[in-house]
């Protein structure tokens, strides 16, 4: 099993300067429909290497801050002024004439360890005024970290809020034909690059990983033939695998806590599904519903003290919202058609879920009280939602039709800000289900 190092970033902000007031911001409470025009040059090398590593920095900043739909990245051969210092005040009337609202200048320097240090400074072009500075020093070779490092200090000194540019994604690769089709767990950036498997898919199906959020870990569900689904833990760091627990039945759609420390999960038995919370130190299991109906999908939300799920007990698939400790059961969604996956925003403000009705797929965000329930996109399928860490964009799967033949469908993984305009393809390296989003990277 291949190790996958996390390498630590250097941060030197009081070092490099300090960030005065924004008065450049953006508002992502509200849909943003005219995004922010933003200047970014290549950022500065002094040599070939460098240069070349400028150049090759400044297009990951920027294309990340383009999928997030806040920002219009401006064509550099517009641009007027090419600044020849990282250190140097902009000629802002330069700017302002394309319509630059915001510049972003950046450094590529080689330190005598053989590390680069990545400096940025954000201007504000219509105040005349710096709005921060930032520098970091890592190996060359995670030069694309450094990228993702600045493109979420430039968001959050945009927006005020948390960028989620420095996180990996997890998710199920499929190949092969529909009726034999081996799955198999990968892990990559979010933009899409650094793609590497983490199980070979031989023997076993993976299905519904998930990301812990305080350690370097994945529980998921996997599938062994002749015997009933388990769920299981993924230690990314060293490549083990630990089963949780030896149960006849079938235990699935599995869930960390906001601590970690357990893990929520589907358990059938007797032909019946309930759910249950595992605590991981002691493998203490607690039931936390026993009705007759088939009750799944758990997702406790961020500070702790509940949980949702889905459940047939009304007659339809809808999703119910409870205490962390199983009491107070009630439901929320009362829509046509069935309600499934709901997963809790990090900011505990909105339920995303899976909705199927009228032969067509969504995905949607409700409220946890039942309200303002909002469906952001359809297709012939959706589903699987998984939120960013500032809980601002959702990533989802998308399958196409197939042909009457059966051949033809394609999974792809999708992403979709709260807007519900800003929908864009992630690439990966063949089809892909079953995302799940990291936390930002330590």
């Amino acid at each position: 099993m291949r190790k996958i190092l996390t390498i630590l970033l250097t941060v030197l902000v009081t070092a490099f300067g300090q960030s005065a007031f924004a008065r450049v911001t953006i508002d992502i409470t509200q849909g943003n429909v005219d995004p922010m025009p933003v200047a970014a040059p290549d950022f500065l090398g002094t040599d070939d290497q460098t240069i070349a590593l400028g150049r090759d920095i400044t297009g990951v900043i920027m294309s990340d801050l383009d999928r997030s739909g806040l920002f219009q990245v401006i064509d550099q051969r517009a641009y007027i002024e090419k600044p020849e210092s990282v250190n140097a005040r902009p000629r802002f009337a330069d700017w302002r004439i394309i319509n630059a609202q915001v510049l972003i200048v950046g450094e590529v320097q080689e330190l005598p360890d053989g590390r680069i240090q990545v400096s940025t400074r954000v201007w504000d072009i219509y105040s005349d005024e710096q709005l921060g500075a930032v520098a970091f020093k890592t190996p060359a070779d995670n030069w694309r970290r450094a990228a993702h490092k600045v493109a979420d200090f430039v968001y959050k000194t945009l927006t005020g809020e948390e960028g989620y540019f420095d996180t990996r994604l997890v998710f199920v690769h499929e190949t092969g034909p529909k009726d034999k089709r081996v799955k198999r767990l990968m892990i990559m950036d979010q933009d899409g690059a650094n793609p590497i498997p983490l199980t070979d898919g031989l023997g076993y199906q993976v299905l519904t990983p998930r990301f812990s959020p305080t350690q370097q870990q994945i529980t998921y569900m996997a599938l062994f033939d002749n015997r009933p689904g388990q769920v299981y833990l993924f230690n990314i760091e060293t490549g083990e695998q630990e089963q949780l627990g030896t149960f006849r039945g079938m235990t699935f759609a599995p869930r960390f806590s906001p601590d970690g420390r357990q893990v929520l999960m589907s358990m059938e038995r007797g032909g019946n599904s309930d759910v249950f919370k595992m605590d991981l130190s002691t493998r203490r299991l607690t039931r936390l519903t026993d009705d007759s109906s088939i009750d799944t999908s758990p997702t406790m939300s961020p500070d702790g003290g509940r949980i949702a799920f889905t459940s047939d007990r009304g007659g339809s698939q809808q999703i119910y919202v409870m205490n962390a400790d199983g009491t107070g059961q009630k439901r929320i969604t009362f829509g046509d058609g069935r309600y499934q996956t709901p997963v809790w925003s990090p900011r505990g403000d909105l339920i995303a879920f899976t909705r199927m009705y009228g032969g067509r797929f969504y995905i949607g965000v409700i409220r946890p009280d039942g309200t303002g329930e909002r469906l952001l996109t359809e297709s012939y399928l959706d589903e699987g939602p998984t939120w960013s860490p500032n809980g601002r964009v959702l990533l989802f799967y998308r399958e196409t039709r197939p042909r009457r033949d059966g051949t033809g469908s394609e999974t792809s993984l999708w992403s979709v800000d709260l807007t519900g305009r800003n929908l864009r393809r992630i690439r990966t390296p063949g089809d892909a289900s079953d995302p799940a989003w990291s936390p930002l990277l330590p």
